[in-house]
């Protein structure tokens, strides 16, 4: 039957490659500005790189409804065509790049990784796991039904799995193969074409059936499943799309009429934490801020807190006024990671805060969870604390939560580089797993002690470490120029590989990226009995794919996905670039 099919698509993509060749040709040489542009790359062949970055990072900005590229896959589009006309780079170029966002991928999530150790994070680490085996199984049935190579078998998995980083761990997986050289440069080549051609066609099946077919096949309205859970964690009602058009954080002013007569702390109590009146003015006067306070008609208070808080505010003290001379105050935001043991795990609403200080986000490795009363706490969380600059209240919440986040916007290379340093040592080391030799390589090692120094720093927020927006563009260059190289060199095989496979590499994207989240739909939905909300977001995150979890969120219409979803990514972002070489390894068992 294999054969068959194989026969079939074979003969369907007969007339591809000529196709193709024509059309490069028709584009690069058919005019002499073209051809003088064709002469500069090869004399020049950085020019290529940035060309594919720039063309790359274009292409994936166009959006098809819920669907898009992305700069990664966008870039490699654009390197494999610029790479029809022979021009590659330096292979220690794309070596570097590889590190600095293998290391930075680990760097980010350390903290999270780490933190979801725990009986919660192991609970939904079983969709990962049914992602791991699921994927792994597939992809060891397509490699001995098929006849995959290494290369192509590890691009599949790459591709179909949405995980960009094992392109780079399987290639220098590749790297280490006691094979003649062109027969590794052809492998790697493998690798890139059947990994972009599986991630488009992977990258729309998971965006479509986490948010269209999952749903219906829950029988549950998404939208509605949202609010209940939000709601039920204390959340106000959100308007019709579930998006704020103002700040989370106001200050409003009111003169007292239905408030006249409550003390300041039985105020503080309705409005429950989530705003405080932080200023009383009485007779143009400002009044020593004491709980035993008593309002009066005609009092002018200032009130300070989440947005949706301020909208009931003036059923419960008066009329709202915008003439704020005399009552207006400084403010500030500061940042500080959660370390105290106490608060782990706990509602957000248990934080003893002073009154005038609030949490104004809650920042979970990369994703800004959404500030709900009963939002359990993790250690490592990042919470934005928004509060007066008078007295010592806001010194006092920092001290009951954890330490302060520097607010220097400097990275520590030294740090950085002994980090990659220690990484590619570590990966250097060989061990047999039933006979098969097995390696983390570059990337695997620098991925694991990118795990453990940004874990470390988490722990130590003043020592000096990588600041975020510089971690953003190591990840971001690192990976897109690694991807940019690769693609360049790959583009004269990348036609044959279509050619041989065809249909064949589509239809195993679109299998491999719906049968581990059908699984686990399954699994998340009988055994784990999560929310919609939560279980379609962790799905999402199983298969590291932010489209998807962009996509479940505007059909969820809040960001309450993203409870499932931050645990599940932070695990399988670590565990599947770590497939990368045992992939390699295990094809060439069954491909042998």
């Amino acid at each position: 039957m294999a054969a068959v099919v194989q026969d079939t698509v074979r003969a369907f993509n007969s007339q591809l490659r000529p196709a193709i060749l024509v059309t490069i040709r028709y584009l690069f040489e058919g005019s002499s500005m073209l051809d003088s542009i064709t002469s500069v790359l090869h004399q020049v062949p950085e020019l290529a790189l940035f060309l594919a970055l720039a063309l790359g990072y274009a292409i994936g900005q166009i959006r098809f409804g819920p669907i898009q590229l992305g700069g990664v896959c966008g870039t490699l589009i654009a390197a494999l065509l610029i790479g029809q006309l022979g021009i590659t780079l330096d292979a220690s170029v794309k070596n570097v790049f590889f590190m600095l966002f293998i290391f930075a991928l680990g760097y980010a999530g350390g903290p999270q990784f780490f933190a979801n150790l725990n009986a919660k994070g192991l609970r939904l680490g079983l969709l990962c796991l049914i992602e791991v085996v699921v994927v792994l199984a597939l992809v060891l049935l397509a490699t001995r039904f098929l006849g995959l190579d290494q290369g192509t078998a590890a691009g599949m998995m790459a591709g179909a799995a949405t995980e960009s980083a094992v392109v780079g761990t399987a290639t220098d997986a590749i790297s280490k193969l006691a094979l003649p050289a062109a027969r590794i440069a052809e492998l790697q080549a493998n690798v890139v074409t059947a990994y972009s051609i599986t991630y488009i066609f992977g990258l729309i099946a998971i965006v479509i059936v986490t948010s269209q077919i999952f749903p219906l096949l829950l029988r549950v309205n998404l939208r509605e499943e949202a609010d209940k859970l939000w709601e039920k964690m204390g959340g106000a009602q959100t308007d019709g799309d579930g998006v704020q058009a103002t700040p989370e954080m106001v200050g409003r002013a009111y003169r007292i009429s239905r408030g006249a007569g409550r003390r300041l702390d039985a105020l503080q109590h309705i409005f429950a934490g989530r705003a405080s009146i932080t200023r009383v003015r009485r007779h143009g006067k400002v009044l020593p801020m004491e709980p035993a306070l008593r309002l009066r008609n005609n009092d002018e208070v200032l009130v300070i807190g989440h947005r949706p808080a301020l909208v009931a505010a003036e059923a419960i003290l008066g009329e709202e006024f915008a003439d704020t001379t005399g009552l207006n105050m400084a403010v500030s935001a500061v940042e500080v990671v959660l370390q105290q043991a106490g608060l782990v795990g706990q509602p957000l609403r248990q934080l003893a805060l002073p009154s005038g200080v609030h949490v104004a986000a809650v920042v979970r490795g990369e994703h800004s969870m959404p500030p709900l009363p009963d939002l359990a706490l993790q250690r490592d969380d990042v919470l934005r604390l928004y509060g007066t600059t008078e007295g010592r209240d806001l010194n006092t919440a920092l001290a009951a939560i954890g330490k302060r986040v520097p607010s220097g916007a400097r990275s520590n290379i030294v740090y950085a580089s002994i980090g990659i340093v220690l990484g590619v040592y570590i990966g250097g080391f060989t061990a047999k797993l039933g006979g098969i030799p097995f390696s983390l390589g570059t990337g695997g090692g620098a991925l694991l002690t990118g795990l453990v120094f940004g874990w470390y720093q988490a722990r130590k927020p003043g020592m000096p470490g990588i600041h975020p927006s510089a971690l953003d563009m190591m990840k971001d260059i690192g990976l897109a120029t690694f991807i940019a190289c690769v693609g360049l060199a790959s583009g004269p095989q990348a036609i044959d590989l279509i050619r041989q496979y065809g249909l064949s590499l589509p239809l195993m994207g679109v299998l491999i990226a719906v049968i581990p989240a059908s699984l686990s739909l399954l699994v998340g939905h009988f055994f784990l009995k999560l929310e919609a909300p939560v279980l379609l977001g962790a799905i999402a995150g199983q298969q590291c794919s932010t489209p998807a979890l962009s996509a479940v969120q505007n059909a969820a219409g809040n960001s309450t996905p993203l409870l499932g979803y931050t645990i599940t990514y932070a695990i399988s972002n670590v565990v599947l670039p770590l497939l990368g070489p045992l992939i390699v390894a295990l094809a060439g068992s069954v491909h042998a």
